[in-house]
């Protein structure tokens, strides 16, 4: 197996498997209904750095960075959505 291969194969795992790690942030916050110890600010700046990067995301050639675009907008919006239906 070539080398090139095997990078883009695990930066492909990495690219799906990095923005599963949000799901644990969601569970917690729609089982404590609360979301106060989240900062407001930085929940929103990265999900608008996200929206803006989703655009390059979408016409890039490398396949790693695509997923990685699609699969982090989907899962960080669930995390921004939770964190504004749980603000007190």
């Amino acid at each position: 197996m070539e080398v090139e291969t095997l990078i883009t194969g695990f930066g492909m795992a990495a690219s799906i498997i990095m923005p599963l790690f949000n799901i644990p942030l969601v569970i917690k916050l729609w089982k404590r209904r609360s979301s106060s110890d989240i900062s407001l600010t930085w929940t929103l700046g990265i999900w608008g750095s996200i929206v803006v990067m989703t655009p390059a995301a979408l016409i890039s050639a490398d396949p790693v960075f695509r997923i990685f675009g699609v699969m982090n907008l989907i899962l960080f919006s669930i995390v921004a959505f939770s964190v504004l239906k749980f603000r007190k």
